[in-house]
């Protein structure tokens, strides 16, 4: 590798690009072009290749942790079936596998879809008695608490105590993704 000089930097490229790029750019998109077709034909959309590395994820962990909690809720308790009867929870990590988060069922609530990106997003969590369930009253309308959290606050256990989820866990995502901002409150808003 060696270093160029501007000049033969800009030489490079001029020799590699036209020379009415600027223009062609300016037009691309733009539905005033002739000959440009308003019809509805199927786009031929190019087709990368990627090598990726990421973190392992068990496949296991959807199916272990929807079934320790009887394919219901957590957080609301509601167990929601679609139109072919499949239950509607999903599998969420409390510590999250970009921050080296295990596929332990420990590690899992079942969460509907809302309540899961609630949970993601740090607008609710579980206080550190492992069950009464924390809101960002600031970021969260009562409203939404009042529809859409169990009505006594509480965390739906899982159907065998051993998958409760760890302690440590539950304090890893209220110290690194519950309320940054200092002013959350506990499950119900007054």
């Amino acid at each position: 590798m060696r270093w160029l000089s501007e000049a033969d930097f800009a030489r490079i490229v001029e020799s590699g690009l036209p020379q009415d790029l600027e223009q062609m750019e300016a037009t691309r998109y733009d539905l005033q072009v002739p000959g440009l077709r308003d019809g509805a034909e199927p786009f031929a959309r190019p087709v990368l290749e990627r090598l990726t590395r990421r973190p392992y994820r068990d496949i296991a962990f959807r199916r272990k942790v929807r079934e320790a909690y009887g394919y219901r809720c957590a957080i609301s308790g509601l167990m929601l079936r679609n139109g072919g009867g499949r239950p509607e929870v999903q599998a969420a990590h409390i510590r999250p596998v970009e921050n080296r988060g295990s596929d332990s069922v420990r590690n899992g609530l079942a969460l509907s879809g809302t309540l899961h990106w609630m949970f993601d997003r740090g607008l609710i969590s579980v206080a550190e008695d492992c069950e009464t369930i924390l809101v960002s009253h600031n970021k969260v309308p009562g409203e939404a608490v009042t529809r859409l959290l169990a009505r006594d606050g509480k965390l739906v256990r899982p159907l065998n105590p051993r998958d409760a989820p760890h302690p440590e866990n539950l304090r890893w995502h209220r110290e690194n993704v519950f309320g940054q901002s200092g002013d959350e409150t506990l499950f119900p808003l007054s």
